[in-house]
């Protein structure tokens, strides 16, 4: 009824598929979906940097913000001290009434420096002292205030009025203090206290010494007051007040 040589193969391939089956299986719902050696790739890499990243979690110490750094350091540290409110301790010492003044007026007026001013103040004394023994009195203006100048051109007058003339020479100023201050309204005054060297003397017509020695270095101590207007764009300041300090 059957071929034997139909039969033969059949069973061979009915074998063989059997065989298959027994090795490699049937695909379930279970089953890995088809290897994909990037994606393999990539979930490996993943893999590790997630495990690298905890490994790295664990060992990172948190260090402080930039802006809490800040903080703390200026905790530590003040900040540094505004140079021309220095000048002003320095000058007047802390907690003083002169130092309170001087403040006023560096509120008043953001320009003011304690040291300019009595390094302008000592070149004023200088040009006005040498311009009151040489009777130059378009220098004294430019310096003095009205009430000054008219008792230092009155001076002047007086002695030329008499043939008299003063013979000096500056030698040099040894000290200039700011001894005090004060504010009022719009006008502020300094008061500063002179330690100078000088040699002067007064002779008349025939050129004969009437007051003073030529030969004699004298130390002169004079109490100059300065003024003026915060209101003005000058800011050069002027003599007020003259008084000898013996």
């Amino acid at each position: 009824m059957f071929d034997l040589g139909t039969l033969i193969p059949l069973i061979i391939a009915i074998f063989v598929i059997f065989k298959l089956r027994s090795v490699l299986g049937q695909r379930t719902d279970n089953d890995r979906p088809p290897f994909d050696p990037y994606q393999s790739d990539r979930g490996s890499i993943e893999q590790q940097d997630d495990m690298e990243s905890d490994t790295a979690n664990d060992n990172v110490v948190t260090l402080p913000s930039k802006r809490s750094s800040r903080k703390s350091s200026s905790r530590k540290e003040a900040e540094p001290e505004n140079p021309v409110i220095a000048q002003i301790n320095k000058i007047a010492g802390k907690r003083t009434k002169l130092n309170k003044t001087l403040r006023s007026i560096l509120e008043r007026d953001p320009a003011f420096d304690p040291d300019g001013f009595v390094s302008g103040a000592k070149l004023a004394y200088e040009m006005i002292v040498n311009a009151f023994a040489d009777g130059d009195k378009k220098t004294l203006k430019s310096l003095l205030s009205k009430e000054v100048y008219d008792g230092f051109a009155a001076a002047i007058d007086e002695r030329v009025s008499k043939g008299e003339k003063v013979q000096s020479s500056f030698v040099g100023i040894d000290k200039a203090d700011i001894v005090g201050a004060d504010l009022q309204r719009d006008e502020t005054q300094i008061v500063v206290r002179f330690n100078s060297q000088i040699i002067s003397a007064t002779v008349d017509k025939e050129e004969n010494i009437i007051d003073g020695d030529l030969q004699e270095v004298v130390e002169v101590i004079d109490v100059w007051t300065f003024a003026r207007s915060l209101k003005s764009r000058d800011p050069n300041w002027k003599l007020v007040a003259t008084e000898a300090d013996d």
